[in-house]
């Protein structure tokens, strides 16, 4: 079989579409002023930056004004946890999301532990899932601030986000309710105003736009406390010169990833339904981490293999022009196991084994067949020379 690549670490970061490329090079090039200026040039910047804001509106179905454009998903967590938080202090202390989040919002929780706030940090179950049963347990009068990711980055699985919202709205209206969406956008419906959700994260380069541009939306009438200062830039939340070529080509990704939709979601499923029960035929003794079937999301799964190394199957497979992932790119240096997978009580063999694959829309079915063939190839070979026993 001849060679091909095969890029299944999407949940790290997407290729980007070339229509996008080719608008943002437009963009710098003839449209290189500042949004901010005054003269000819800026207005036109500032058209553009505002038409682009006009359609990543509509796709989440918010008002232009709610969207605040960021330098991506880490930057959009930050500036919700921290800056809704300390907005709302004297409201209370207590703050909630769970221990499974991505380091960008869990970062900003333990910084946010050290001025003082509470933190509860709720447990999923065994296949990634929060409770609602537990956040409503969890709440108390002093609770300002609940901050759940939609889908998991390591493990797929999917929060009961509207019926989360739904308590939250019942107990408290005052309470302000944050989700990560950086993984489900484009893949899972995401409706902030029927979902209930007050504030939401997006990265462009997770569904093939370019890197360091993302969006905040804010529910009107919520305040945050800036994390810079310097400029009065996108009501005064995020100063800095605006980033028009990143951010036309952020709300070209997102027309195109959602007029693509329908098609490609039923093929991403049919694809990790593929290579899944592919690898679990060759290898039963092989372990599913998260949900299964349709109960994950469509695009992201997490396998172990116990008694070998997720980093000695990452590099033999690399070999072969296929690229996966052991867990979170932000972790990637780390020797720690992943956070998530040690909340979902894996043994230390399962581990130290695992090894997530994330697909996108540019997959092809051609490239599904030839890395399940290699994927079973070197899984057998590694079993066999570290001599697994299962």
């Amino acid at each position: 079989m001849q060679t091909m690549e095969v890029y299944l670490d999407n949940s790290a970061t997407t290729r980007p579409y070339p229509e996008v490329l080719k608008e943002m090079q437009r963009v710098m090039e003839e449209e290189y002023g500042n949004a901010s200026s005054l003269h000819r040039r800026g207005s036109r910047a500032e058209r553009i930056l505002n038409s682009s804001r006009q359609v990543l509106a509509e796709v989440l179905g918010v008002k232009n004004s709610e969207i605040i454009f960021t330098s991506g998903g880490t930057e959009s967590n930050n500036l919700a946890v921290q800056g809704i938080a300390r907005r709302y202090r004297r409201r209370g202390n207590h703050l909630i999301t769970t221990a499974i989040e991505h380091s960008s919002i869990l970062e900003p929780f333990k910084q946010l532990e050290k001025e003082g706030f509470e933190v509860t940090y709720l447990m999923p179950d065994s296949t990634g899932v929060i409770s609602p049963q537990k956040v409503a347990e969890a709440l108390t009068p002093r609770t300002v601030l609940v901050s759940i990711m939609h889908v998991n980055n390591e493990v797929g699985s999917i929060q009961p986000i509207a019926q989360i919202s739904a308590i939250l709205k019942a107990q408290n209206p005052g309470i302000i309710f944050h989700v990560d969406a950086v993984q489900s956008f484009s893949k899972l419906p995401v409706a902030p105003e029927e979902q209930g959700i007050d504030a939401l994260s997006l990265s462009a380069h997770k569904f093939h736009g370019p890197k360091g541009v993302g969006v905040l939306y804010l529910r009107e009438g919520i305040l945050l406390e800036p994390l810079f200062w310097g400029g009065g830039h996108e009501k005064g939340l995020r100063p800095g010169t605006e980033n028009t070529p990143a951010a036309s080509g952020m709300a070209l990704a997102a027309r195109l990833s959602f007029s693509r939709r329908k098609e490609k979601i039923q093929q991403l499923g049919s694809f990790k339904k593929k290579l899944i029960s592919s690898v679990e035929a060759e290898h039963p003794w092989a372990r599913l981490n998260g949900p299964r079937g349709e109960e994950g999301a469509p695009h992201i799964f997490n396998i172990s293999f116990p008694g070998l190394k997720g980093e000695i199957i990452l590099h033999a497979l690399e070999e072969h022009s296929i690229y996966v992932s052991t867990g979170s790119a932000c972790h990637s240096n780390s020797k720690e196991p992943s956070h998530v997978l040690k909340a979902l009580n894996l043994d230390e063999e399962s581990l130290a084994g695992a090894v997530r694959f994330s697909l996108s829309f540019l997959n092809t079915e051609e490239e599904i067949d030839y890395a399940i063939t290699r994927i079973n190839s070197v899984i057998s070979g590694l079993k066999k020379f570290h001599k697994v026993t299962t």
